[in-house]
């Protein structure tokens, strides 16, 4: 398969892409070319491409076997070792990140594991907000927005559907666009903005200000978390638009153990107007900088 294009030129990123940059990739291009989105001529093929190589760069064994052999380790027929199997003894069926097998048999698949979704068409809904293309037929959908932090901390709303009040719990990790099975319906989150965070799969990015005096000393600061609000010290020598990563800070993962992470971007400011104390002690400041520099030549 020498004239297969690169996993990585597929999905856009380098060899050095964190797992969190493969899966953003994958996200934007799976959605660009999803069937049921584009119509393109293309389209089904682009999506094929784009799928197989996030299954392989998302997948770290896979990604250290195709980083040493290429593409001939994941061709059809390319051997009985892990990648080359039929998918296991009832047959198997794969989609970007979701693999699953199932079984026509008197027990309707059970004892399957689908990463906590009832069914394969399922997983596919909730990951990218569309519809299946396996060719399950459509349900009936019902749009419900909340805010942001209800998306990332979870949250229950009565809703009249289905011509009744009912309650519905909405999962911690939730985006916009997700969709959420509840009886025949299929319930499209969308998420409002918040002003004081940005979220980027699940990290959030946010921003604090200080004065230029904490920047230059040092000391700790108060601030806001998805996850509530805590004390960040700042180190003496921060510089402008430094990022600050706080572990395990930002968004629960959906249908999962964990969270992302924080990220606080510092942003310093510049007072406007100074009394003439601050100025002296400024001016005094420069001077002595400047002789220090000097002396070291």
């Amino acid at each position: 398969m020498a004239d297969a294009k690169d996993y990585y030129q597929t999905l856009g990123i380098t060899k050095n892409a964190t797992e969190a940059e493969i899966k953003k990739a994958y996200r934007k291009l799976a959605l660009q070319y999803h069937p049921d989105r584009n119509k393109g001529k293309d389209t089904e093929g682009k999506f094929k491409e784009v799928t197989k190589a996030y299954e392989v760069l998302s997948d770290p064994q896979k990604k250290q076997t195709y980083d040493q052999f290429g593409h001939a380790a994941f061709e059809q027929g390319a051997g009985q070792g892990p990648f080359g199997g039929a998918g296991g003894p009832f047959g198997g069926a794969q989609s970007g990140p979701f693999s699953y097998t199932y079984s026509t048999g008197g027990d309707g698949g059970a004892g399957f594991d689908f990463g906590g979704f009832n069914d394969p068409f399922e997983i596919f809904e909730q990951f990218f907000g569309g519809a299946s293309p396996f060719g399950r037929q459509r349900r009936q959908a019902y749009s419900l927005t909340i805010d942001f932090l209800e998306a990332v901390n979870g949250t229950t709303k009565k809703v009249n559907i289905g011509e009744k009040s009912q309650t519905i719990k909405i999962p911690a990790g939730v985006d916009e666009g997700s969709r959420i099975r509840f009886g025949d319906y299929d319930v499209v989150v969308s998420v409002t903005a918040d002003k004081r965070f940005q979220r980027e799969g699940y990290d959030i990015v946010g921003v604090k200000e200080i004065s230029f005096a904490l920047a230059a000393l040092g000391g700790e600061v108060n601030i806001e978390t998805v996850a509530g609000n805590l004390k960040l010290r700042i180190p003496s020598g921060t510089q402008p638009g430094t990022a600050i990563r706080l572990r395990g800070k930002g968004v629960p993962h959906l249908h999962g153990s964990g969270r992302g992470d924080h990220y606080v971007r510092i942003k310093v400011i510049v007072p406007r107007h100074l009394t003439g104390k601050q100025k002296e002690l400024l001016r005094e400041f420069m001077g002595e900088d400047s002789n220090k520099k000097s002396s070291w030549f």
